[in-house]
């Protein structure tokens, strides 16, 4: 009679196990622990896995909620701060060939000579579209992308004929988007108009599309080609621009002069300044390159 009760309680165990609830597979896991020594009822306080049984009646452990490893995000960059914005610069060394850094290139907005040619009064005058007008003002100011909402800073270099101004700084995420926008529209919008007024008269203004390396979350590469006079003698000025977003800061280049534009120099720029705000962005302090200040 014992063995026909033991086999019973053996039969109804089985079937309420194969529930979906588990109630009788804890409760026989429960009378097992009761039925243990004191010393043999110890319990990990922070479990690592948790027995499954499968359908074959295996069991294989799963990693507990406590045990996994939380998942892998991007955390933010912290915001440019002044001395992160001079690190980011690039340097004569960067850009290599015969480029001089100069001491005030934030000058270049009111005077700059190259030759006889004053190019800031070059590029000065009136366009019929706000587009196209806002273009020309901005060309050697730091103002491309609109003002900066937080740290800027500044380099200038000089070669031969050429000039070329190079800016990093943070800007609101909204804006700056804005104004990338704006750049990718100007071939379109702007693509040959007439600059008037001041001392070079009428001057003919061409804007294409110029490709950049894939550097940052996005780029946007223009070259402008001006024609005009200056003292009666004809002048072209052709200008590489190249804008590069990494997260809510951006570089700007403005590259050229009157013996063209080196586009080597621009992608070089490209990169190699790309790469140094990606360091300060990681809080880290890019390799210090060696420059000639004249």
């Amino acid at each position: 009679m014992a063995a026909a009760v033991a086999a019973g309680t053996l039969l109804t165990t089985a079937a309420c196990s194969s529930g979906d609830d588990g109630t009788a597979a804890d409760s026989e896991t429960a009378a097992a622990v009761a039925e243990r020594p004191l010393a043999a009822q110890t319990t990990t306080p922070y479990p690592t896995a948790t027995a499954t049984a499968t359908a074959t009646g295996s069991v294989s452990a799963t990693p507990s909620a406590s045990a996994t490893s939380p998942t892998a995000t991007t955390s933010p960059a912290a915001p440019l701060t002044e001395a992160g914005a001079r690190n980011a610069l690039i340097t004569a060394a960067d850009i290599e060939d015969d480029w001089v850094q100069v001491k005030d290139p934030e000058s270049w907005r009111d005077k700059l000579l190259i030759g006889e040619v004053d190019t800031a009064q070059f590029v000065t005058g009136k366009a019929d579209a706000a587009d196209c007008q806002r273009l020309v003002d901005s060309l050697y100011d730091e103002t491309l992308l609109g003002s900066p909402s937080g740290a800027s800073a500044l380099n200038g270099f000089q070669e031969g004929q050429s000039r070329l101004l190079y800016q990093v700084a943070a800007y609101d995420k909204a804006a700056l988007d804005k104004s990338m926008d704006w750049l990718a529209k100007l071939p379109d919008t702007c693509d040959q108009f007439t600059l008037t007024g001041g001392d070079s008269g009428d001057r003919t203004v061409q804007v294409v599309e110029a490709s950049l390396p894939k550097e940052g979350d996005a780029r946007q590469g223009l070259t402008v080609t001006m024609k005009g006079t200056t003292n009666g003698d004809p002048v072209t000025l052709t200008l590489d621009i190249a804008v590069v977003r990494v997260g809510n800061d951006a570089i700007t280049i403005t590259n050229g002069g009157l013996d063209g534009a080196d586009e080597d120099t621009t992608k070089t720029a490209v990169e190699q300044g790309t790469d140094r705000l990606k360091e300060v962005q990681a809080g880290r302090t890019p390799t210090p390159t060696p420059s000639n200040l004249d």
